[in-house]
């Protein structure tokens, strides 16, 4: 079984800096393959453009005073057209402007050396925050994610920078409100994923970390209006109103997403059900988030579930998201073993899994347009295994139980 054989390398401690030595080496090595990939040396003189790219060309326009364009998807076409040599896939820009100006250094740089120092430093900081968050179990939540890592290096995306701020919201909150509140407040630059976090802070009434976090929100926005101007705003939400039209259309790469509504669209339901069909996961992902943090088995898996739960709520979430979830795993770990059984563990692992590898091994295949979004039903069918165990956990409360359950109270036979 799954659980049995990856909780299995947690029993020796020379057999856990093996694997963890090992996994590392490999992400290291894939960086440094990307980053000659990026930097188009030899045989990638000519290549298809990937998400650094757009971060790229966004740090450049940021200087050259018209970053505001790249919210017009057929300007930032052209300019992504210029930077391939030719015709190449295009890529809208939605982030607010404060992740515009978090990339703007990075346009002092070629590309090759500034994906390697943005991939390297978010990569190396979400490690760090992972390892403090696991400890002990690092090595088992490595070989877990490996695919969900491999996938956000490959493309260059900020997965590693947002499961970091989410990390470190989790592991300040209880002891640090405010610098919890920091973090998720830095969530502005994606601010769909901090939803579950906002909820759960809301649930437990912690009004210094939220104050923590509308301060960031409030100080970045109004430091972007003075930088780029008012009409930024205008600009982004005529992007976003832009966007949505197009991922009702499936216009994005759907196969690549993880949501509720991208696994239900390329199941051939209408944009319409497949839309009302993410809204009630996202209800059902708030619900756990409530119920994690009112009646969970410890504060620890209520982080957790929040964490996990966040990347369920929005349609528009992709593979290179994923090192959310094991932020939120790790958290939950712990009660994992009480509150789940072996074959129940082995399917969350599993579908975290499968989550990561879809979109990595597909890319590479023929027809991948019309391919189901199959880790949007893997996320679903997580979601289902988080809603079972609260439940379970507080039924336990019911019987009997006061204030934190007892370990063996939770405990689920195999």
């Amino acid at each position: 079984m799954l659980a049995e054989a990856l909780e299995q390398i947690q029993s020796s401690p020379s057999r856990r800096a093996i694997y963890v030595r090992v996994i590392l080496v490999a992400l290291a090595a894939i960086v440094a393959v990307k980053t000659f990939w990026f930097a188009r040396v030899g045989i990638w003189g000519f290549r298809e453009l990937a998400d650094f790219d757009a971060f790229h060309i966004v740090a450049q326009r940021v200087w050259l005073g018209d970053v505001g364009e790249v919210y017009r998807l057929a300007t930032f076409g052209k300019m992504q057209a210029d930077a391939a040599g030719g015709t190449t896939g295009v890529m809208p820009w939605t982030y607010p402007p404060q992740f515009d100006l978090l990339l703007a250094p990075l346009a002092f740089l070629p590309i090759g050396a500034a994906y390697l120092l943005f991939t390297a430093v978010t990569l190396a900081l979400y490690l760090v925050t992972l390892r403090a968050i696991a400890r002990e179990n690092f090595s088992q939540l490595l070989i877990i994610l490996f695919p969900s890592l491999a996938v956000t290096i490959g493309c260059g995306q900020n997965g590693f920078l947002t499961g970091a701020l989410i990390g470190l919201f989790c592991l300040n909150l209880q002891k640090r409100p405010v610098l919890g509140g920091l973090a998720l407040g830095a969530m502005v630059i994606k601010p769909h994923l901090a939803i579950a976090a906002a909820v759960y802070l809301l649930a437990t009434r912690r009004w210094t970390a939220i104050a923590a976090a509308a301060t960031v929100v409030l100080v970045s926005s109004l430091v972007c209006t003075f930088i780029f101007g008012p009409q930024i705003w205008s600009a982004l939400i005529g992007s976003v109103k832009e966007s949505t039209g197009y991922l009702d259309q499936g216009y994005y790469q759907l196969f690549r997403m993880i949501s509720a509504f991208a696994a239900l669209h390329t199941a051939s339901i209408p944009a319409a059900g497949a839309f009302w069909g993410q809204v009630g996961v996202a209800a059902l992902a708030l619900l756990a988030v409530v119920l994690g943090a009112l009646r969970g088995p410890s504060p620890g898996f209520a982080l957790g579930v929040t964490a996990m739960a966040s990347v369920m709520i929005s349609p528009y979430a992709y593979d290179y998201d994923l090192p959310i979830l094991g932020i939120g795993l790790a958290l939950a770990l712990p009660d994992l073993v009480h509150i789940a059984s072996a074959r129940e563990r082995s399917a969350m692992y599993g579908l975290i899994l499968l989550a990561g590898a879809y979109g990595l091994v597909l890319s590479t295949q023929v027809g991948q347009q019309v391919a189901p979004a199959m880790a949007g039903f893997a996320l679903i069918a997580m979601l289902a295994l988080l809603l079972r165990w609260l439940l379970r956990a507080e039924a336990a409360v019911r019987d009997g139980s006061t204030g934190h359950l007892p370990r063996n109270a939770l405990h689920v036979p195999d």
